[in-house]
């Protein structure tokens, strides 16, 4: 039996001071030294960073229509098992959700699972085809109350649409997150256009073709005076766009992947379908970038994209192979290993860009909200200490494309609360949370 009580004694809140958090209720009740509750589950925090827990802007549970890549159950798992309380999923299932009915489905799934709070993104335009605008307000009023829209995997390219989708969101304070790449600069892009791409002749896919979306996107934001959120920015061209918008006054806030933040094309010389993503892998000037970006405030965020495929998908030729990276359990060693480990940036920053910046781009109101007493019992233990050995069949995802597989990563969730019930113990998962 799974007590309501929890005493964490000894651990060190946002790798600063050390201290004990009470757990009861689902809330915390108290934070301060030497406590005691007779009646709690104790539990060891010595050696652990307590953050708030993680909330993922950009997860892809595949859910409903593609159960053979992911589910939400698994999904929501490998979520559990990175830290993560809630996360986003993207519009682009089967069927599209671009209607209240199949976003309220994706809500329910999120529910029945409980292992996290499952939030659905609405599709911006119907069917993901760029052509009309999807039922964005009925969504909005929905039971699921959408507020974040995004065709992610393909990009709203028409400047007339993607005004009037800025626009329409402006009624109920949501956002439209937008895949940067205009579709006429990648037809048939294989990797970053480059050096690599030239030695390899492959079709390149530049970095002008993100560069340009967002440099309109940023524009049309300021004239309507609405909302944008990047998704996945991947070049130092971008970085500097969206530098100038935010001293324009301009309303934009962007992600990066972790992926990003480590990969180069450089990997492409292997040939493995599973360094093919989109955006593709830059180059290492690149990847700087991106992290100094991240330390100077100018990349809010860190959003997974977390792409779950079937094997078929990925066990084929490069040229054949879909566009993805798997990514929820490693986010949070992958973000110590290049922005914590290399002095970038302090666990307090961590707590912003993966956990409180997100929720409050997403207005999600219980999510992300700080370690103090009468908060939401969300939370994730760590041990920066720890040191593990990437091996995708030992994850709950069922997509096994993971592109740090063998890698040595710093860094272990060894517990993770989900509104004050355990959903992850010793590093492995526990039991659901039940949300209704």
């Amino acid at each position: 039996m799974m007590t309501s009580k929890y005493l964490i004694k000894n651990v060190s809140i946002l790798g600063e001071n050390t201290s004990d958090i009470f757990i009861e209720d689902g809330k915390i009740a108290r934070i301060a030294s030497s406590l005691e509750a007779h009646d709690a589950t104790v539990m060891d925090g010595e050696g652990l960073i307590a953050l708030p827990g993680l909330v993922d802007l950009h997860t892809h549970l595949r859910e409903p229509g593609q159960e053979d890549a992911e589910t939400v159950e698994t999904g929501t798992q490998a979520a559990a098992l990175g830290g993560y309380t809630a996360v986003f999923a993207m519009a682009n299932s089967k069927p599209v959700a671009d209607t209240a009915g199949v976003v309220e489905q994706v809500l329910e799934l999120g529910k029945d699972s409980g292992w996290v709070k499952v939030q659905p993104i609405g599709a911006v335009t119907q069917g993901l085809k760029g052509e009309k605008l999807s039922e964005m307000g009925a969504m909005a009023d929905s039971r699921a109350q959408v507020r974040v829209f995004s065709d992610d995997g393909m990009c709203v390219w028409d400047p007339a649409l993607m005004r009037r989708a800025l626009e329409y969101v402006k009624t109920f304070n949501g956002v439209i997150a937008q895949h940067a790449q205009e579709p006429r600069l990648t037809e048939n892009a294989q990797m970053n256009e480059g050096k690599v791409s030239a030695e390899l002749g492959l079709a390149g896919w530049p970095a002008v073709a993100e560069e340009s979306i967002i440099a309109r996107d940023v524009l049309l934001a300021e004239h309507v005076n609405s909302r944008l959120h990047i998704c996945h920015l991947s070049t130092k061209g971008s970085v500097e766009i969206v530098r100038w918008a935010k001293e324009r006054g301009i309303n934009v806030t962007a992600e990066v992947t972790p992926h990003h933040l480590l990969l180069t094309d450089e990997l492409v010389r292997t040939y493995d379908p599973v360094y093919k993503v989109n955006p593709p892998l830059r180059t290492e000037e690149d990847v700087m970038a991106l992290r100094r970006a991240v330390a100077d405030g100018i990349i809010d965020i860190i959003g997974t994209d977390h792409a779950p495929h079937p094997l078929e998908a990925k066990d084929c030729e490069w040229a054949c192979a879909a566009n993805g990276m798997t990514g929820l359990e490693q986010a949070l060693s992958i973000v110590q290993k290049t922005l914590v480990d290399t002095g970038l940036i302090s666990w307090s920053r961590v707590a912003e860009i993966m956990s409180s910046k997100p929720a409050e781009i997403g207005l999600a109101s219980d999510q992300g909200r700080p370690l103090a007493e009468g908060e939401p019992a969300n939370i994730v233990l760590i041990d920066p200490h720890a040191e593990r050995i990437i091996n995708p069949q030992e994850q709950a995802t069922k997509g096994k494309n993971n592109p740090y597989r063998s890698m040595h990563v710093p860094g272990a969730v060894r517990a993770t609360f989900f509104e004050g019930h355990p959903t992850v113990l010793d590093g492995a998962l526990a039991t659901p949370h039940t949300q209704r």
